[in-house]
């Protein structure tokens, strides 16, 4: 996302000199905004031709790897999944150097086999958002991106390994109906979703594993399965959610603070060559 790769932002890219680089990112969701298990922490406001990312972005070091979160909803949970700025805070992450980003995120399921507390590896996604931002090339650059396999191969891969050392309950593929929110689905809609072939529901990943396709950033998402979709005979509460994915939260910081010091500084994906051949 520079001037070889088609971005035509003068000079948006570069580095504040008073703004260290990142390497890694995490989006942190629902439940998923302690940064405690980092070193040397500070907070950064990122500017961006977008408006402003969801909040301030916290960076610090685990393990000599030099790391950005930033908090999708806000840090204080302000945000709707269709008011975020997925735009900004791609490309604030962007800014500072980021080049893999892991996505924690909250996921309803909509098989009964994937239960309540285990963790979805998504490597797929079917999209049912409307009206969302879901590129940088609106003016004067065509972009047809692809995103057959919309996330990084490598970093699923190395989460495959991490979640299984650790022991813990996951499933190492799965398709995301992404929808709009913020409203939960209706029975007719999660068994339409279900009968689709789908295997979790959510409201966040796209556009913003597009969008990370878009920057050629390695992306990672990571889903905890708080609750069974509407397909079941009970309601989803947002209780239900916010409980399941407390009670995963020392998981999810196992399997991340695993995974963050084995992704590799030299990166040999299709992501980081993704705009190669997608601009018009």
């Amino acid at each position: 996302m520079d001037k070889e790769t088609g971005l035509e932002f003068e000079g948006a890219l570069e580095f504040a000199k008073n703004i260290p680089k990142a390497e890694i990112g995490i989006i942190g969701g629902t439940g998923v905004y302690d940064p405690r298990f980092l070193e040397e922490t500070r907070e950064v406001r990122v500017d961006t031709p977008f408006g402003p990312p969801s909040d301030a972005i916290t960076l610090g070091v685990y393990k000599g790897r030099n790391v950005a979160i930033l908090p999708r909803h806000g840090k204080k949970h302000t945000i709707p999944p269709h008011r975020i700025n997925y735009r900004a805070n791609i490309f604030a992450l962007k800014k500072i150097g980021v080049e893999q980003i892991i996505s924690p995120c909250a996921v309803g399921s909509l098989q009964d086999y994937i239960k309540p507390g285990e963790f979805v590896l998504v490597d797929q996604f079917i999209d049912r958002t409307h009206g969302r931002e879901s590129s940088f090339y609106d003016e004067s650059r065509v972009c047809h991106i692809s995103v057959a396999d919309p996330v990084c191969p490598d970093l699923t891969t190395l989460a495959r390994v991490s979640a299984k050392k650790l022991g813990l309950r996951f499933n190492p593929y799965g398709t995301y109906v992404c929808i709009q929110g913020p409203r939960f689905s209706t029975r007719a809609e999660s068994r339409m979703f279900r009968g689709m072939g789908a295997h979790v529901i959510g409201m966040t990943l796209v556009p913003e594993c597009v969008l990370a396709r878009e920057a050629e950033i390695c992306y990672l998402s990571i889903a905890t399965v708080t609750d069974y979709d509407t397909f079941k005979e009970q309601s989803v509460s947002i209780e239900q959610v916010v409980k399941t994915m407390k009670e995963n939260e020392d998981k999810l910081k196992a399997l991340l603070t695993d995974i963050i010091p084995k992704i590799p500084k030299v990166r040999n994906c299709p992501c980081k060559d993704a705009l190669r051949d997608a601009l018009l």
